[in-house]
């Protein structure tokens, strides 16, 4: 218990470590909020547009001078924006739009990397790199978690009317459209603080696991949010603690959790579900 104890503890005697975890706490979070939403209304594949389109934004707002975070955000939105125009207006489907339009803006974003000279390491933008946290870095993610979190909170009624059931929710008078974009705005706000801790590539996996994971134990909204946040923080927080013994990819570490717990609890329901059906048949017979 002792040795267990001290593999936990002995990280936090350093400071970046420090860092590191307090932004996979907030990281892990705000992405399992977003995840229950998202697979209930099942938009896994549009979390996976957005944080891809979000590096053209990264590159121009490197070279404009600005905060790295507001070119991400303001390029994630666009796609999210332009994707639903183009669905709008055109008979392809969402998913080939989305599929046209990230792959286009990851594309572009590439080939503006590649010709900027700059002291970002690609790999840590495509795969995050929580241990390298700085201090404003921080900051950041923790405000943008906080705010998510708070919106989330305020609305999770509305949310997940308008997540279960579109029609009714315009039915008894919720400002779908509203909802529409501002789901959209905060799944993009949320993107942009998980880039650090996960990057672009594997955010998506932090967007569906958590929510997925606690749709197949829960019949509630309500325990989904509370498991999924649970599921979340644990992946998150014991992925960095591995990633720092390992000497691994921490972004890396906390999918392969993530996905680790979910098959755990994928067996589970079939278990659980098959013994409730030969119950069932043998209430029946007798």
């Amino acid at each position: 218990m002792m040795a267990l104890w001290d593999f936990i503890v002995f990280p936090f005697s350093f400071p970046f470590m420090q860092r590191a975890i307090l932004a996979a706490l907030a990281t892990g979070f705000v992405c399992a909020l977003l995840s229950c939403f998202l697979v209930l209304k099942g938009w896994s594949l549009i979390g996976d547009a957005i944080s891809h389109a979000v590096l053209p934004g990264i590159v121009v707002a490197y070279l404009a001078g600005i905060p790295l975070i507001i070119g991400a955000f303001a390029s994630g939105l666009c796609c999210a924006v332009a994707t639903g125009y183009i669905k709008e207006n055109c008979r392809v489907k969402e998913d080939t739009v989305l599929g046209i339009v990230f792959s286009g803006m990851f594309a572009f974003g590439l080939v503006l990397f590649s010709k900027v000279d700059t002291s970002q390491h690609l790999n840590h933008i495509l795969f995050g790199n929580v241990l390298g946290t700085t201090y404003d870095e921080l900051k950041q993610i923790v405000i943008i978690a906080l705010i998510v979190s708070l919106l989330v909170m305020l609305k999770w009624r509305d949310l997940m009317l308008f997540c279960f059931d579109t029609m009714q929710a315009k039915i008894v008078g919720l400002p779908v459209k509203l909802l529409h974009y501002g789901l959209l705005s905060v799944l993009a706000l949320t993107i942009v603080a998980s880039l650090q801790a996960v990057g672009v590539i594997l955010v998506v996996a932090m967007l569906i696991a958590p929510g997925i994971t606690a749709f197949l134990l829960c019949k509630r909204f309500e325990w989904m949010l509370v498991i999924a946040i649970i599921v979340s923080v644990f992946s998150t927080v014991t992925g960095t603690l591995i990633s720092f013994y390992i000497d691994g990819a921490t972004g890396a570490c906390i999918v392969i959790l993530q996905a680790l717990i979910f098959m755990l609890v994928q067996v589970y329901s079939y278990i659980r579900n098959n013994v409730m059906r030969n119950r069932s048949a043998y209430k029946k017979v007798n």
